[in-house]
């Protein structure tokens, strides 16, 4: 039976899997390839052989990544990234989708079989086909054609077109470009201990780290079975590149004596087989498990920011979706400042601009105006309200379960002093994953407007052991202050507060709430220094008078933490020399 060649023709374009991707006409009738990843075009597969049916994400995800682990986003980013390419200015997109399902691909395809030519004589060769689109099919000539240039005019079109299809698939295969973005594999690490029977310790940090960098938005992860099939082999960066279609190795070192290990990991690029970061964990393990939980978490976290600053610098001519959301991302990791605050909403809105309907690009923008409000830093709190708000109804609609879009709702609610409504939201996200330190230092911020001041210290000290090198450790550093001084602990809220000062002087609370705690100490030339530089920065987070502050106060703490703060807070600020009106 002869061999069948198929083609999906729709809307002007023409999927060939066997020829080297998608292609669309140009103005002269040749065929044009057009530049989309690979694991788009596997998806588009997946949807165009079963056009006007729905596919649920699991069968795409399936289909497309049959032996890696891989977040919704994932299936996010490549549906975005075809829409672009196939919509162009159509009303109407070619895939649509079925809220909480899938998609469908609703633009009408045709399906073109073509045996494969059969090795006969020149003088049996039938009369050819049209070689052009059936959709731009001419008339046949009338005039007589020589059997022998048919042939001759056959197999050139046979050579040029595999010609074009190997030159179409090393490009597809060997540019850097189409490497997934985030993509990654965690290999084994290695076994130092002379012990051989701790190795179920070492794969265990292995398998849990893959888990924990699975959960990270974006992040496509080779499984764990596929990672294994390496253990002990000695491999290069660029090997992997080439198997396993990834831009990081994420390899690493274990070695355990008594209580004691040491972990010690490296990131390398595989386009430059360079080392990007490397890092060591000491720990002592009195509870193995938990131990082997907290270092894992603390390689993803520090993983994760080093990653987005990565791909955020990476050189682009012509930036996508996904680079302004790494380039907003790396912004707001900076430390908060209105200027670093504009430029993460800049990029977001960017990103929206280019597609309106990303999920991610949604939710982000939401939550850097809503950080901007709590750190206040807003000069448009009415517009910034109402504008998360509106971002935060139109994402929850379309992806209900998505963890970031949790996030952006909890963030909007506490910006708007609804912090028992926002915990649920924040504990809805962490059981998403674990490793969300912002959900974990928020709760602890929700904690202090309750009065749970115990509870809130050790959740923020929860974030920093998981994270002692965040950009957002002042703010943590802060909260343990803030709890401090509301407990009349004020030498130790001094030592926190002078920490967050350290980690980040541009937060003007923080600035306030030192002079608070130097007036009732009594060390009024530092009070008066702190209340100085707080006005500087920001009259909004700068107490004018101690009714002024008191009525924030109000907004900022539920009603039966509002005594804590007025014995210890506001009676700082009057102690400073703040006046009462």
């Amino acid at each position: 039976m002869a061999n069948l060649d198929d083609l999906f023709l729709f809307r002007g374009f023409i999927l060939d899997r066997r020829g080297g991707g998608l292609f669309r006409r140009d103005e002269t009738g040749d065929r044009a390839l057009v530049p989309i990843g690979e694991r788009a075009l596997d998806v588009l597969h997946a949807l165009v052989e079963r056009a006007g049916e729905p596919v649920t994400r699991d069968e795409i995800i399936a289909a497309v990544w049959p032996v890696t682990v891989v977040e919704d986003n994932n299936l996010n980013m490549q549906i975005a990234a075809l829409r672009r390419a196939l919509d162009g200015g159509a009303p109407t997109s070619c895939i649509q989708t079925i809220p909480r399902r899938g998609y469908r691909f609703i633009a009408p395809v045709a399906r073109e079989r073509r045996p494969t030519p059969p090795l006969v004589q020149p003088s049996a060769l039938p009369e050819p086909d049209c070689a052009d689109h059936p959709l731009d099919a001419k008339p046949r000539p009338s005039y007589p054609v020589r059997r022998p240039m048919i042939w001759i005019g056959a197999m050139l079109m046979l050579l040029a077109g595999a010609a074009a299809a190997w030159q179409a698939k090393s490009r597809w295969f060997s540019g850097s470009s189409e490497v997934p973005r985030l993509s990654i594999v965690v290999l084994p690490f290695t076994n130092l201990a002379s012990d051989p029977a701790q190795q179920y310790f070492v794969d265990g940090i292995t398998e849990d780290l893959t888990t924990d960098l699975s959960r990270l938005a974006d992040m496509l992860v080779i499984s764990r079975d596929t990672a294994f099939t390496y253990k002990g082999e000695p491999v290069s960066a660029k090997r992997i590149r080439r198997d396993l279609s990834v831009r990081y190795v994420l390899e690493g070192s274990v070695q355990r004596s008594g209580n004691e290990v040491r972990i010690n990991t490296q990131l390398v690029d595989t386009d430059t087989d360079t080392n990007l970061w490397a890092a060591r964990f000491d720990r002592n393990i009195p509870d193995l498990l938990a131990v082997q939980s907290e270092i894992t978490g603390r390689i993803a976290n520090a993983l994760t920011l080093k990653l987005v600053a990565s791909e955020a610098a990476r050189p682009t001519e012509h930036p996508d979706v996904l680079d302004h959301i790494f380039r907003g991302r790396a912004a707001i990791y900076r430390p908060a400042t209105r200027q670093n605050f504009a430029e993460a909403i800049a990029e977001y809105q960017q990103a929206l601009r280019l597609d309106s309907r990303s999920v991610e690009a949604q939710s982000r923008l939401a939550i850097a105006l809503s950080s901007r409000l709590l750190d206040n830093m807003s000069d448009t709190i009415d517009s910034d309200i109402e504008q998360a708000n509106h971002l935060v109804e139109q994402v929850l609609a379309v992806a209900p379960e998505s963890p970031l879009a949790h996030f952006a709702k909890a963030q909007l609610l506490r910006a708007q002093h609804h912090c028992d409504a926002a915990i649920p939201e924040y504990e809805t996200v962490l059981a998403a994953n674990r490793n969300v330190l912002a959900a974990i230092g928020n709760i602890g911020r929700c904690k202090i407007y309750l009065g749970l001041l115990d509870d809130a210290v050790a959740l923020e000290e929860q974030a920093i052991l998981l994270s002692p090198r965040d950009p957002f450790l002042g703010v943590w550093y802060f909260r343990i202050g803030q709890a401090r001084l509301l407990q009349s602990r004020t030498d130790e809220a001094i030592g926190w507060l002078e920490k967050a000062h350290n980690e980040n002087s541009a937060y003007p609370f923080v600035h306030a709430w030192l002079a608070a705690a130097y007036g009732l100490k009594g060390d009024l030339p530092r009070a008066a220094a702190e209340l100085t530089d707080a006005r500087k920065l920001n009259g909004n987070g700068s107490p004018t008078s101690v009714s002024a502050a008191r009525a924030t106060s109000a907004r900022d703490f539920a009603p039966e933490t509002q005594a804590l703060v007025e014995t210890t807070y506001l009676a700082g600020l009057r102690q400073a020399g703040v006046p009462e009106e």
